[in-house]
């Protein structure tokens, strides 16, 4: 009788969770996506609502919607096994929301700059004051038909589904509802857990919090970055993140898979 053949494991999954407004599965797409579907892993970038190619409804933009939204695209790829969550921004909220209502389906959790732990009352003040000033500029100073006066279709299509996002839906109102993670939440997270921001980030105190709180958090802090982290730090955030990904996801062969939110969720 000939031996078995030798086990070879499904390649890990990495889901990448993206920010708000000004952002999408792009950001990952021509930064860090492809290294790490290089390195093994299968690679699932999708749009959240409102966002890029996602349907726009008018409300549902809360974490809970967010995270609902998250499993709802992974059950209609089929994939039921733990995921790696790689997250930026405020898709960090998303992100550790989803690991601690679902944690038999994270096996890690990568925190870019990432929002959600806090312990100080007002967390989402910075955030609501950004959006507030750029749905002023959106709507009072015309800007997406600005940029069209000057020749610049695609900035100005941006800029309109920007202005549909902030101005027209419950975005804004649902992330001043929004509660953050506490440090009693956090000690619950039994994943591994990779947090990267930048020395000069207004968001280090949550990586400082989730090192504390966290049992197995690893804690990066990369030199002359504040909130640029993934756009301008890649080849350095690359160089924490794989050799994590290859500790606790066990890469293999390069395989790609991409999805898309529809209506929110698949």
């Amino acid at each position: 009788m000939e031996p078995d053949a030798p086990h070879c494991p499904d390649p890990p999954v990495v889901v990448f969770v993206h920010g708000l407004v000004m952002d999408n599965l792009s950001s990952f797409y021509y930064t860090i996506a492809g290294p790490v579907a290089a390195g093994g892993a299968r690679c699932v970038l999708y749009d959240q609502r409102g966002h890029g190619r996602s349907e726009r409804p008018p409300t549902g933009y809360g974490p809970g919607d967010a995270v609902a939204d998250l499993f709802a695209v992974l059950d209609a790829l089929g994939r039921r096994a733990p995921v790696v969550l790689v997250a930026h921004s405020w898709g960090g909220v998303t992100a550790l929301k989803a690991t601690l209502a679902h944690p038999s389906r994270v096996a890690g959790l990568v925190m870019i700059e990432g929002d959600g732990p806090s312990e100080r009352p007002g967390w989402t003040e910075d955030i609501l004051n950004t959006l507030e000033l750029y749905a002023l500029a959106l709507d009072h100073d015309r800007l997406p038909e600005r940029l069209l006066d000057f020749g610049w279709r695609r900035e100005s299509r941006t800029a309109a589904g920007d202005d549909a996002l902030v101005n027209g839906t419950s975005l804004v109102a649902d992330i001043a509802g929004a509660a953050p993670v506490r440090p009693a939440d956090l000690a619950a997270v039994a994943c591994p857990v990779l947090a990267v921001y930048g020395r000069h980030s207004e968001l280090l105190d949550a990586g400082r919090l989730l090192a504390r709180a966290v049992p197995r958090c690893t804690l990066h802090v990369m030199e002359g970055h504040a909130h640029t982290v993934l756009r301008e730090g890649t080849a350095g955030l690359l160089e924490v993140l794989s050799p994590w990904l290859a500790r606790h996801a066990h890469a293999g062969a390069p395989v790609t898979e991409g999805a898309r939110a529809m209506g929110g969720a698949v």
